[in-house]
């Protein structure tokens, strides 16, 4: 996977659409910032999605998804393990008391 070498340079620079899979040029991709800071460049690499796919996701507020996705072990446990924690901190998170 490629990442930006500098702003304004993405002429003939392939990458690869983290949801589908498609290897397409940088310059018909999105930028992806999987903590949904994508102004804040210093220091980071993003992820690219082919328009398609970018189109089919939902661009709503994501604070906190990242934090909750990785204290749920998205990835690391099987997917009911996964969904009872994520489900679990979704009510710790969203109860007033």
């Amino acid at each position: 996977m490629s990442t930006l070498r500098s702003w304004g340079d993405d002429s003939n620079q392939e990458v690869t659409c983290i949801a589908c899979g498609e290897t397409l040029n940088r310059e018909d991709a999105r930028e992806y910032d999987k903590h949904g800071d994508r102004w804040s460049r210093k220091g980071k690499e993003f992820e690219y999605l082919c328009k398609p796919c970018d189109r089919e996701c939902c661009h709503q507020n994501r604070d906190g998804l990242e934090e909750a996705l990785v204290t749920a072990e998205a990835g690391r446990t099987d997917r009911k393990t996964f969904l009872r924690r994520f489900c679990e901190l979704t009510a710790e998170n969203s109860n007033p008391n």
